[in-house]
């Protein structure tokens, strides 16, 4: 069986991607507490459920792709 390895520029970019959906998902909990308005929290409590599964799912990805040199 061949293992595929991303591209080092290609995880790069991963890594890029996973670093920015981690800070969102810290911003969008911070801000969680600091609403007031249900509906808007509500929005923040499910943006928070999907970025989780992400970041999850990047973790995942990059762990069995990088390139170990």
């Amino acid at each position: 069986m061949i293992e595929q390895r991303l591209p080092l520029h290609e995880t790069m970019e991963l890594h890029e991607v996973l670093n920015f959906k981690t800070i969102c998902l810290v911003k969008s909990k911070l801000m969680e507490g600091l609403v007031f308005n249900q509906d808007l929290k509500a929005l923040l409590e499910k943006d928070v459920k999907q970025s989780i599964a992400a970041v999850s799912e990047l973790q995942n990805l990059y762990v069995a792709k990088i390139q170990i040199q």
